[in-house]
């Protein structure tokens, strides 16, 4: 039993103070715009950018770390480079491109006609949030079908005269409810192979929690669209329209969003040069040019926050996290009866991945950070595979989806012009399923023990 706490040689020793950095950087970017806000600063989350607020930070990080100098901006580099930020910063890139082209040549407007003809004015965001959800859980991931039906909700929502941030959180709720559902998700994929159960198990546990905060979501939503009067649609412009359905398409089919937003890039593209002489291939590399910079932000930060998380992890503030959630579990379970101990078992481990996942600011980490010690967790207290998977899945998408430095938030931020706090505040999705996975957990241990009465 003593090995257990004992680290190995490749394994950093806990240490609190390495989440310090975390600390820092949530004051500053939190604490600044909250003050000016109240103070009555327009823009206050914009009056300290995010990529300068989390410098101080990552100083600290290195300053931490017991490594001479050069090896700790080596680790510091090596988070920086890490192939989730990698493709999270590329994804950036396409979708701005793919957004700044699109609107060039006319696409988004057309779209935004589409969409005002289709859906009736009681159904907008309702319909957003289902078409987040379907793309998302075709796709296995927000952040493409983020890329993919955010500009059109702005468009949608600007014209209706509706609350774009309360739209951008329909978006938000949407892309969470796929990315948490679907088989081929990283988060799936990571969940299911670090617990040992198969992927419909977990989909079947996970569904019956999801499902009713999706409902409540969908009330939320239809009883909050009251947009003003919606304009006169025109003529619908099909061709123009084409790289949006096409993406979509090339999305629910499963393709690499990569190669979806890069086709989206081309067509659009075509598509201008076609049917505008003034568009020409000098405007169209400027154009996409212009989409990479709307992008430099959360580039950066994203960037930034992979290599202090990296500096965080080496200096054990995610082991200290596990360490210290497995042992709140173990001396509850010495003391209280079976039902409760299962109880505290699933709340351990949606505690211990939703603290991860804080400190990482990426659910698929948070889960192969946290997969092990909860596996170990639910082997000792009796909680089924599939459950410990659906937990791990659920809160860390919970999380990511209310973290207002995730990538999801910061992207819907860079495209909605909105501070990713006013984002992740509308949210209602995320906020519901936790409270259903909540309710679930005491649901079922307290009918386990009605039941053994």
């Amino acid at each position: 039993m003593s090995n257990k706490t004992q680290p190995s040689a490749t394994e950093p020793a806990p240490s609190a103070l390495a989440l310090l950095p975390l600390g820092i950087f949530l004051t500053l970017f939190i604490g600044v715009g909250t003050y000016l806000t109240l103070q009555g600063v327009d823009f206050a989350f914009y009056q300290l950018p995010a990529p300068v607020a989390v410098l101080p930070a990552v100083v600290v990080a290195i300053l931490l770390s017991k490594e001479k100098l050069n090896k700790a901006i080596e680790q510091f580099l090596r988070g920086v480079g890490h192939s989730d930020i990698i493709a999270m910063c590329m994804i950036y890139l396409l979708a701005g491109a793919f957004a700044s082209v699109a609107k060039a040549t006319g696409g988004v407007d057309a779209t935004v006609n589409l969409g005002l003809a289709m859906l009736p004015a009681s159904m907008i965001l309702p319909g957003i949030f289902v078409i987040s959800a379907f793309i998302a859980t075709a796709m296995g991931t927000s952040m493409g079908t983020i890329a993919a039906v955010a500009p059109v909700a702005l468009g949608i929502a600007q014209t209706a005269g509706m609350d774009v941030a309360l739209t951008a959180g329909v978006v938000l709720s949407g892309a969470m409810f796929g990315d948490n559902l679907s088989i081929i998700s990283d988060t799936t994929i990571a969940a299911t192979r670090s617990q040992g159960c198969q992927m419909k198990d977990k989909f079947r546990e996970n569904i019956r929690i999801a499902l009713p905060a999706a409902l409540a979501a969908v009330l939320l939503f239809l009883f909050s669209s009251t947009p003003t009067d919606l304009p006169a649609t025109t003529q619908i412009e099909w061709l123009k329209v084409l790289p949006y359905i096409t993406i979509l398409v090339l999305a629910v089919s499963g393709m690499n969003v990569f190669v979806v937003l890069s086709l989206g890039i081309v067509l659009a593209g075509g598509i201008g040069l076609i049917s505008s002489e003034t568009y020409n291939l000098t405007t169209y590399s400027k154009d996409i040019y212009a989409g990479f910079g709307n992008m430099q932000e959360i580039f950066l930060l994203s960037m930034l926050i992979g290599g202090m998380g990296e500096l965080m992890r080496r200096q054990g503030g995610l082991a200290y996290l596990t360490q210290l959630v497995s042992r709140v579990i173990r001396v509850f379970s010495k003391q209280h009866s079976e039902g409760q101990n299962l109880r505290a078992s699933e709340l351990g481990i949606a505690g211990l991945v939703s603290m991860t996942n804080c400190c990482t600011a990426n659910n698929t980490v948070a889960i192969i950070v946290s997969g092990g010690v909860a596996r170990e967790l639910a082997e000792e207290n009796g909680v089924t595979p599939r459950r410990s998977a659906s937990l791990l899945d659920i809160f860390s998408c919970v999380i990511q989806g209310l973290l207002p430095y995730g990538a999801q938030a910061l992207l819907l931020g860079s495209v909605f012009s909105l501070s990713p706090i006013e984002v992740v505040s509308h949210s209602y999705y995320c906020v519901f399923l936790a409270v259903s996975a909540i309710v679930a957990i005491f649901l079922k241990h307290s009918s386990r023990k009605v039941a053994t009465a």
